[in-house]
This record gives structure tokens, sequence and C-alpha cells, in this order.
């Protein structure tokens, strides 16, 4: 594609980033038959190729509208689109330069702005999101069906093994996983027991994702430089690893090299971060034979009942990361998993993106519960906290995170059930 990035953009960084990703697009358009919202909405600009249109003409000099917004804005930012292009496309970061240019040529209304400022101000910390869901909790019962749903009932964390191994790992806490599902990290933690490893929590928070994608650049690096600074200590102390379990958080950590990468005082230790990054599925692939799954999955089939499962694979896990394999382990633990059709497709979680375009997004999931469903699974398993969510606010059948069926068939025996109240 040939470029003619507009000044003075075409003299920064930035401008020369993306002068380079479009110039690697050939226009093949394979990109569009795995686009969720091109299928939904049918419309060139609603595909990665009219997007990559819309930021190469604004960055070019054209004045962008709330039109050119909205079409943006409308991206799931799942990155399906990478995982097919031929050309390598680094689609998302270009996305990323795109709405931060045109977020500050576009006014946004009252209203976009409002609640943009609520979501940054709530949702990313632990405190003011741990209160908000007990207050909903507080009055579940005066709701119903899917409402209800979306403020699930507290879980308890259960056990949290002691640090008695000299094979250490962080685990990122985040923001909204501790107070909605606090039994998943708790999970990690008591399978990496079994194999010899201590999970290790800091006061971290959250990973600076979703001010990231909201275009909050500033935030974004302050939520960033915090949990460096509150890594640091560990990682002297020999830590092996730092572990997520929501795999959008990760994808996010993934990055914090290159997002820093011009700051002097913490590109180094955020190059450092970057490097231990371990999604668990990567650590338990790792420990197969220290949590000996071969003889958990030869148990006497009588003595439980297995669940069928159905495995949604967040696009930040198999777009973003670009890790498979979750599936061979619960089946190496003697699950039995059902296929699952457009495997590929986002469930229109994303972040933000069931809050901002909840039409979108309503009508994604409901297309993924159909999938998912469609062999009647006992279970709904998944990796990231925002897609059992919200997956889970629309169906009564159990959404759970892959680590905690895990913990429960390793620690099962012949009088135990998986529980999934």
């Amino acid at each position: 594609m040939q470029t003619q990035i507009g000044a003075p953009l075409s003299d920064t960084a930035e401008g020369q980033e993306a002068n380079d990703i479009l110039r690697k697009c050939v226009h093949c358009g394979f990109c569009a038959a795995t686009c969720p919202t091109y299928q939904l909405l049918g419309d060139e600009l609603d595909s990665p190729r009219g997007r990559i249109y819309l930021i190469k003409s604004t960055l070019e000099g054209s004045a962008p509208t709330r039109q050119t917004q909205l079409h943006l804005d409308r991206c799931l930012t799942c990155r399906s689109c990478e995982t097919t292009c031929p050309s390598g496309v680094r689609y998302g970061r270009l996305l990323d330069i795109g709405r931060q240019h045109v977020e500050r040529l576009v006014p946004r209304t009252v209203f976009q702005r409002l609640t943009r400022r609520v979501l940054l101000g709530l949702i990313p910390w632990r405190s003011r999101f741990s209160a908000l869901i007990g207050f909903g909790r507080a009055f579940r019962q005066l709701t119903f069906g899917s409402m209800r749903r979306a403020v699930s009932p507290a879980r308890t964390a259960g056990s949290w093994p002691a640090a008695r191994h000299e094979r250490r790992m962080l685990i990122l806490q985040g923001c909204v996983q501790p107070s909605l599902a606090p039994s998943i990290n708790a999970a990690a933690a008591r399978v990496l027991d079994k194999a010899g490893i201590s999970l290790i929590c800091v006061e971290d928070g959250c990973c600076g994702a979703m001010a990231h994608h909201l275009s909050a650049d500033e935030q974004a690096r302050q939520q960033m430089r915090r949990n460096i600074d509150a890594w640091w200590p560990e990682i002297e102390r020999g830590a092996e690893a730092i572990v997520a379990t929501s795999s959008g958080c990760g994808a996010m950590i993934r990055e914090y090299a290159y997002v820093l990468r011009d700051e002097p005082e913490y590109a180094l230790r955020a190059a450092r971060v970057s490097e231990l990054f371990r999604d668990i599925s990567q650590v338990v692939a790792q420990e197969l034979e220290n949590l000996e799954l071969k003889a958990v999955a030869t148990r006497d089939p009588g003595a439980l009942s297995l669940p069928r499962l159905a495995f949604h694979a967040p696009c930040t896990l198999q777009h973003g990361l670009r890790l498979r394999g979750v599936e061979r382990l619960l089946q190496a633990a003697g699950f039995t998993l059902v296929p699952v059709v457009d495997a590929h497709l986002c469930c229109g979680s994303a972040g933000t993106y069931s809050i901002l375009q909840p039409r979108l997004a309503r009508q994604l999931r409901a297309n993924k519960l159909a999938a998912l469903q469609a062999q009647a699974p006992d279970v709904i398993a998944t990796s990231n906290i925002g897609c059992l969510m919200h997956l889970g606010s629309a169906t009564d059948r159990p959404v759970r995170h892959w680590i905690e069926l895990l913990d429960w068939r390793l620690a099962a025996d012949s009088a135990s059930q998986l529980p999934l109240a």
C-alpha cells in the first residue's frame, strides 16, 4: 500500500510506525472473512481492510468525522485478522494509533465523555469496583433474568497454600477478578503448589489494558509503572515468572516492554517484566510431569461423573498471545471436550466493548453461546474473566475458568463434586 503520511505526524515515531504497518497491507481481504463485526454488519468500513483505509486517509490529512470514529469504535480489537493476515500487518497497533489520532480531532459527545470517565475512574480500581459489586450483590434478589446473572453471587476463594517452595512465581491480581471470582487465582495457586511452585501475591492493580484501549494512554502507563514497581522486589529475589490467569491482562503485560520502551527509568524493567510473563496455561503445560495428570486421568471412571466441557478460547489467548493447548490440558486430566464451530470468533466481551457497544456485543454473545451449547455440554470453560462474566450473564449453564476445573480434578476423590453454584 502506498502512503503519504501528513506533517507533522510523518516526523514522529508514531507516524513512522503507522507508515510501516500500512505499507505491509496488500488489500487481499482475507481479514474480512474472520472479522466478527464485518460478518454481522456487512459494511466494508466495519472490516479490518475498511478501517485501515479510514486510518490511512486520516493520517494522510483527511479530516475524520464522527462516522470515522464510530467505525473505529466498533472494532473489538479481537485481532483475529492478525492471525489470518498473510502479510503480518500489525492491525491492533495501527488501530491504537488511529484511534488516538481521531480522538484528538473529533470531540466526543457529553454522554460518551461521561461514560468513559466513569469507566476509567471505577473499573480499574480494585477497591472502587469491589464496593460497586458489593452494592449490586446486596440488591441482587430484587433483580431477575440477565440482570441478576450479570451480578454473580460471591464465590469463596478456598485455601491459598503457604509459600513453602523454593520455586516462586508472581500472580497478577488485577482489578475486577478479585471481586468477581477470587476462586480463580486461588485455584491456580493450589495447582502450582502441587507442581512445587509457590504463587506469590503482591499489591498490584489493573494491568492497564482498559485505559490503553480507551486511548487514555497516560493512565495506562501509570498503571503499568505501578505494577512494575510492585513486582520488582520479588523479581530481584528470583521470582521465575509473572503469571496471569486472565488472558486479557496477559496480552497487555506482554506489551509493557513496547509501551514503555522510550522511558529511561522503566524501559529495561518493563522489558524484563514482559520477558517473565507467562499465561497460566504455559506454566501448567511445562509442569505436566510434576502434576501427574496421567495418573489423574486414569482414575476409576466410575468414581466420578466428569462434566462434558465446551471451551471458549478468548481472543486475547488465541489471537493476542497466540496460545493454544488448553483443550489438551483438560483432556489430559480426563475431561471430554465437545467441538465448537467458529471457535475463532469473539464472544463480544472485549474489555469495555459490551458496555460501549451493547447491541453488537449481545449479537456476538448470542452467536457464541449457540456454538458453545450446540452439543449440550455440562460446563463452558474459558480463560478470561471478561468472557466468563459476559457469557455467564446470558446462560444458565455454568461458565468457569479452566484452571478451576483442573484444580477440582487434581483434588477430586470419590466423594467430591464439582462446585458449580
